[in-house]
């Protein structure tokens, strides 16, 4: 999503613009989780980088991704549920 210019800004309504925000929030946390994941995945299962990655080294990424997703989710509902209480 593009950032919006100040004349765009003036013509949304409130809610509009609220909107807005928690999207490209949204993106911008999405964005974060994808790069931590990334980092701390290669840094866990590749050990010598090279033009493609081995078998074992596919499985290893492809599992570390999935247990780093399953991990954010039960930690954002957390999350989440604290604060609504």
């Amino acid at each position: 999503m593009d950032s919006l210019s100040p004349s765009q800004l003036q013509g949304l309504k409130s809610e509009e613009l609220m909107d807005q925000i928690r999207q490209q929030l949204a993106i911008a946390n999405a964005q974060l989780v994808i790069q931590k994941m990334t980092e701390k995945c290669f840094a866990k299962c590749i050990s010598k980088p090279g033009s493609s990655l081995d078998n074992s080294e596919q499985k290893c990424v492809a599992m570390c991704m999935d247990r780093y997703m399953d991990s954010h989710s039960v930690v954002s509902t957390a999350y989440l549920n604290r604060l609504r209480q």
